[in-house]
């Protein structure tokens, strides 16, 4: 099935399809290739690991230098840009609070969210410039613990340390809708844009997954995670497929037959996410 047939029906099908309970400790983060069918996971078991997921296999790993670079926010209040071809760091930004940040899907603009609600957004050609644009998350002030773009990258995806998730837009900052899910104490919570940045999906504190569409501002599906609270989630760039992890549990999500017999696993349970009024 491909990405142009998703809709609230497709959406509302997903199910678990894999799953891969063999880690030796709590899965920190996971991501996808943006060309190829190839996930990556990060854990507490020192283990970083590939997935084929057009079979839902493990590969094998080859390590090898390229010439990217990358960000990371510290809790030392600051921003480094790194690049994989020498160790030390190139370039730091030093702002307040505890940055989380992300790039475009063009590598051209970085946003960071900082505590109060404020985003910047900088040239990553002339970061050292300061921001060419901030603006404010009006009536939220919680630390942003996670931060996207959509493909296009005309909309940003926020997800706060108070489980209120946001849609912006990109350029100006406008809220083009927000929603409130169950409380996670001590667990950060991710939410994902898919693909054609229509839908939102998200994970929340009572152990749910959610999705909304983001036109429509409205709730199409929810489901009984069946591993918890979900602490990394991410959909595939290029199929209708998303992946959702906590503790060291990973499961991978598809859409099901509705014709083929049900599954334990595929069982929907009743919302708890609040909408939040604009």
């Amino acid at each position: 099935m491909s990405l142009t047939e998703l809709d609230d029906d497709t959406v509302r099908s997903m199910a678990i399809g894999a799953v891969f309970a063999d880690f030796g400790g709590k899965i920190n983060s996971v991501d996808f290739h943006r060309k190829d069918d190839i996930l990556v996971t990060a854990s507490d078991d020192d283990s970083v690991r590939l997935y084929d997921i057009a079979n839902a296999k493990i590969v094998s790993l080859c390590m090898s230098p390229v010439n990217d670079s990358f960000m990371s926010g510290s809790l030392d209040h600051s921003v480094r840009i790194w690049d994989l071809r020498v160790n030390a760091c190139q370039g730091i930004l030093h702002l307040r609070g505890r940055p989380t940040v992300a790039y475009d899907q063009q590598g051209l603009v970085f946003a960071v969210a900082m505590e109060g609600g404020a985003i910047k957004l900088f040239d990553s050609r002339s970061y050292d410039k300061g921001p060419f644009d901030t603006f404010l998350v009006g009536g939220d002030t919680a630390e942003v613990c996670d931060i996207k773009f959509s493909n296009d990258g005309k909309s940003m995806l926020l997800t706060t340390t108070n489980n209120n998730i946001y849609v912006l837009d990109a350029y100006g900052g406008e809220k083009r809708c927000g929603y409130s899910l169950e409380p996670s104490p001590n667990t950060n919570i991710e939410a994902t844009f898919t693909p054609d940045g229509q839908y939102v999906v998200s994970g929340s504190g009572d152990g749910t997954l959610h999705a909304w569409s983001v036109n429509t501002k409205n709730e199409v599906a929810s489901w009984n995670s069946h591993i918890g609270v979900a602490s990394c989630l991410k959909w595939a760039p290029r199929r209708i497929m998303f992946v959702a992890a906590a503790s060291n549990v990973l499961t991978f999500w598809i859409p099901h037959n509705s014709n083929a017999d049900t599954d334990p696993m595929d069982t929907e349970t009743e919302t708890h996410a609040e909408h939040l009024s604009q």
